[in-house]
């Protein structure tokens, strides 16, 4: 659990730096890169919810709430890895 957290900690920092980014000085704000944020903000926020439901869960119900986790991260993952480098 300790890996998965450190990786949601990680993408939160970088979908803040890519805020901090297009809210600059002297950037223009461009709409889409706006939405996008938001959708990655979104994202995140599922991941983090499905992790902690999946922690809190007992061992039983943890199995019906792997694919959701899952599929989840797998979002989350692409999303941020289609920012680039």
């Amino acid at each position: 659990m300790l890996k998965l957290e450190a990786q949601l900690r990680g993408w939160r920092l970088k979908i803040a730096r890519l805020a901090g980014a297009i809210h600059g000085v002297g950037v223009q704000k461009d709409f889409d890169a706006l939405v996008y944020i938001d959708e990655l903000k979104v994202l995140h926020a599922v991941a983090r919810s499905k992790l902690e439901e999946f922690k809190a869960a007992g061992d039983a119900e943890r199995q019906h709430l792997e694919a959701g986790l899952k599929s989840a991260w797998g979002d989350l993952e692409a999303a941020v890895e289609n920012l680039g480098p």
